[in-house]
């Protein structure tokens, strides 16, 4: 047998051996296609299906209640609760009449390295309409800049000299973050002379009456632990990424904090912009830094001792909204990752609690944790940027059209009611959420798995004064390849991938919504979003 002849009998082998090993790989593929693959992706179809009902019913029952209390007066906070406004600040003719009518009130201000917005916060706060012997500021610098240190500790010195009381308190250490400044600064012993607290972070602004709105409903309704006040964004119209977090926002204030208040008495504390009973934290076991979220712990824990809650949403405090995405990325993050680990170690606290009634433990479980924090992080990014996407190469798969349409359409509608003036940004506002549910989603998992991530603390940049600059200098620029964010491409460029598919071979048309959607997810992985 010639050499040529042996080569060509192998390679006769090779093919045929090649040719058995596809027949079976692909045999296979049928096989796991057909017993494994279609049928997970069916009923993760049907769970996701499952969970957006569970959305939509949320929301609507939710959007039902708001509705009823615009509507019908006597379901509003000044007629629910016993409000009455405080005396006229007594002058010189009756000087004492402050220390016996006024209850003694604590403002706190925790801040961190906030060179753009101390002397804003600071300044509000001073000018809080409240006699000046029945109010103490604390000023709560945890910043490792010792240049912004003497600049807050210089702005305190000068409100000292004008008569108000504020006390510069700084520690040499972040143990417990936030929450750790709050914890370290009750224990001051003028502390204890005091009935209630009022926080602001260093970028909230609130207005001159800001307490003579609040305190008149700790006053007459013993059974309030907290008053919250509805945020109000300076920068709203900065860019486009602020108009669409403005829509977020203003659900969250109009419609979530609204409904609760109006229902269970509960909703949770947005860490700032509100007035806090001091013997309701006390009861509650005061400040906590098991979470990234310790606002949201003081407050579920309030609730399990049986205090109740009331949200104003006509009173306004003056805030600033991120206007980065990368500062926006590292707030998201920490908004979704701190819930979910929370709702991992209260899950059984809430059930184990005998003050609490089984309405407001299912509330807990159920409505606050389950569905707003886990569930709807979960099924935005799985559903509409996995699971369809995925079903175009499984012509087998259908996707119920309301599934697709219907419920998307009334949640985006519902989101977008809180901010009338900005309803023509609804198709921008699903793509927008769209990226950033990867995020949320991601967090979500972390916190309840409790890995990586789940204590990261990232101060929220703010640029204060600076946004009224055209060019801001004093940010600094990042490198070029620092701008990139590899995920949200990586995503992208699998919904693109998804789309042409579904363009090319499939008829259900959704292509429709995933190819934008990865133009969206590559648009804002290259960084071109933000300021």
């Amino acid at each position: 047998m010639t050499r040529w002849s042996t080569f060509h009998f192998r390679e006769e082998d090779a093919v045929a051996a090649a040719a058995v090993i596809y027949e079976k790989s692909r045999g296979t593929w049928q096989w796991t296609r057909a017993m494994v693959v279609l049928p997970a992706i069916k009923v993760m179809i049907w769970l996701c299906l499952a969970m957006s009902l569970m959305l939509v019913v949320e929301k609507l029952s939710m959007a039902v209640t708001v509705l009823c209390v615009k509507l019908y007066r006597p379901l509003r906070p000044h007629r629910v609760y016993r409000w009455e406004p405080l005396p006229a600040i007594a002058g010189d003719d009756d000087p004492e009449l402050g220390s016996y009518v006024y209850p003694a009130v604590l403002v706190q201000i925790p801040m961190f390295n906030e060179r753009e917005v101390y002397h804003l916060s600071i300044g509000a706060a001073c000018a809080l309409t409240w006699p000046s012997d029945r109010l103490i500021i604390q000023v709560l610098d945890d910043s490792t800049d010792k240049t912004i240190r003497d600049l807050v500790q210089a702005e305190c010195e000068r409100w000292t000299k004008k008569g108000v009381s504020i006390h510069y308190i700084s520690r040499d250490n972040r143990n417990g973050y936030k929450s750790g400044a709050l914890r370290e600064a009750m224990d001051f012993d003028y502390v204890k002379t005091c009935d209630f607290v009022a926080i602001f972070d260093a970028d909230h602004q609130p207005p001159s009456d800001f307490l003579m709105q609040t305190i008149p409903f700790l006053i007459h309704n013993p059974d309030l632990a907290l008053v919250q006040a509805r945020w109000k964004f300076v920068n709203a119209d900065e860019c486009l990424m602020t108009r669409i977090q403005e829509m977020s926002l203003n659900y969250h204030f109009v419609v979530e904090q609204e409904s609760g208040s109006s229902t269970i008495a509960f909703f949770g504390f947005n860490g700032t912009a509100g007035v806090w009973r001091i013997s309701a934290v006390d009861e509650a076991k005061g400040w906590k830094d098991r979470t990234t979220v310790e606002d949201m712990d003081l407050a579920v824990r309030a609730c399990l001792e049986g205090w109740k809650f009331v949200y104003v949403g006509d009173l306004n405090v003056r805030s600033e909204l991120p206007s980065t995405y990368k500062a926006y990325r590292y707030q998201q993050h920490r908004w979704a990752c701190g819930p979910a680990c929370l709702f991992r170690k209260m899950a059984s606290e809430i059930m184990r609690a005998k003050k609490a009634s089984i309405w407001r433990k299912l509330f807990l479980i159920y409505n606050f944790f389950f569905a707003r924090r886990i569930v709807s992080h979960i099924v935005t990014f799985f559903f509409y940027c996995v699971i369809i996407p995925l079903s175009v190469f499984f012509p087998e798969v259908k996707v119920p059209v309301w599934g697709v349409v219907l419920i998307p359409s009334i949640i985006t509608f519902l989101n977008a009611i809180g901010t009338p003036s900005s309803m023509h940004l609804m198709l921008i506002w699903i793509f927008f959420e769209n990226v950033m549910s990867l995020h949320r989603c991601k967090a979500v998992f972390i916190g309840l798995l409790e890995a990586g991530r789940v204590n990261e603390w990232i101060v929220t940049e703010k640029l204060g004064n600076m946004l009224q600059m055209k060019r801001m200098p004093s940010v600094a620029a990042s490198k070029f390849w620092e701008r990139f964010h590899f995920m949200e491409i990586g995503v992208g460029i699998w919904l693109l991938i998804c789309a042409w598919q579904d363009f090319k071979y499939r008829t259900e048309q959704y292509y429709i919504f995933i190819f934008p959607s990865s133009l969206a997810f590559i648009i804002m992985g290259c960084g071109y979003v933000g300021r």
